[in-house]
């Protein structure tokens, strides 16, 4: 082996780990804005819909503090909650909360397909893991799925009309 080709491993390793890191940072922001609009769901919804808020939001802060500790493995900080996130559309009642249920999941979704492409294989099958949890829950809020949960194409496609797309927005 060349000392050229040693160099360029561990370059290569060192982008792979920044890439995991990027995208374990990206999980963590979005399971952050998951919490909070699980928190506006849950005070819009009510009966069974409201047990199955409840547990939605008890899963994601338990997959936010462990991404928290994941971050800190990987030698980073853990990125902070916004104080507030811009929903992507108003919220006045049951039924657009169970839209923005399902809108949460299936960005949660598209962020985790991220992960499992920069992932090493443990974080590959958590973030499938974590993808394949997001898509069931978006087609319980939804009352239908798609194919391929996850995919950029099906995120852009389900975004409504006027949603933001900034990184502090739902």
């Amino acid at each position: 082996m060349t000392a050229g080709t040693a160099r360029g491993s561990r370059r290569d390793n060192d982008d792979s780990a920044q890439d995991e890191l990027t995208a374990v940072q990206a999980a963590l922001a979005a399971e952050h804005a998951a919490v909070y609009g699980y928190g506006v769901v849950g005070a819009r919804i009510a009966g069974d819909r409201r047990t199955e808020a409840q547990a939605a939001y008890d899963g994601h802060r338990a997959r936010r503090d462990a991404l928290r500790r994941v971050v800190r493995d990987l030698g980073g900080t853990p990125q902070a909650a916004a104080a507030a996130y811009e929903l992507p559309f108003p919220v006045p009642d049951a039924a657009a909360a169970a839209r923005l249920a399902a809108e949460l999941e299936d960005r949660l979704a598209a962020v985790y397909a991220d992960l499992v492409r920069a992932g090493g294989a443990v974080r590959r099958r958590e973030a499938a893991a974590a993808l394949r949890e997001a898509a069931v829950r978006s087609v319980r809020w939804r009352g239908g799925g798609v194919a391929f949960p996850g995919l950029v194409e099906r995120a852009a496609e389900a975004a409504p009309a006027g949603s933001a797309s900034a990184a502090g927005a739902l």
